[in-house]
């Protein structure tokens, strides 16, 4: 697209949390994120408002940055109640399988619940809430060139009829079939 600009990558990416300190420690604790920086002001710098904020910053690996804005003075945070819980996550990547089974073994020993490994068909990912409610996703791939490869043909194809019809495409049905395959062999303790 002419005029487009050049992104390079995404600088943050920016949510709100109850409390600023206990996210850090979270993200630090968990999953071995950096505390980078952390800004505060009493007005918005955007817009002249008057709301005091703090807003941190986390390393989330490969030049990537998760950050937090603290906001006493608003109301309580919430989150849209037409969207369900598991739609709206963040995901970060982990190296292999091993990597997302002690990362598994990690968060529940913290007492925190999760759900998976979950078979995605390209990559198999755990799910669990930090202390604001945001759902995170720790993922690691498994799929081989070819199958992203296909998958890329097809996404324009599956895009444009889903738009017509507003039902699942069938282009990709066998990553589905590679999830239940996982899922039927998983032990009850696992499925729930």
């Amino acid at each position: 697209m002419t005029g487009a600009p050049a992104i390079t990558r995404i600088h943050h990416v920016a949510y709100r949390c109850h409390d600023a300190k206990e996210t850090v420690e979270f993200y630090q604790s968990l999953l071995g994120m950096e505390f980078l920086l952390a800004f505060s002001e009493d007005e918005v710098p955007s817009t002249g408002e008057p709301d005091p904020y703090m807003h941190v910053f986390l390393d989330a690996g490969a030049g990537n940055v998760l950050a937090f804005f603290e906001l006493p003075q608003q109301p309580t945070m919430g989150r849209d109640g037409n969207t369900p819980a598991w739609v709206q996550h963040i995901a970060f990547e982990v190296e292999g399988l091993d990597d997302l089974m002690a990362a598994k073994a990690r968060i529940e020993a913290a007492g925190h619940e999760v759900i998976g490994p979950t078979n995605h068909g390209i990559f198999k990912s755990i799910y669990f809430f930090d202390p604001n409610g945001h759902r995170l996703e720790l993922a690691c791939n498994t799929g081989t060139p070819e199958e992203l490869t296909e998958l890329k043909r097809v996404a324009p194809d599956m895009l444009e009829e889903w738009s017509r019809t507003k039902k699942a495409p069938q282009h990709a049905a066998w990553l589905h079939e590679k999830a239940r395959a996982d899922y039927n062999a998983a032990p009850a303790t696992v499925k729930d």
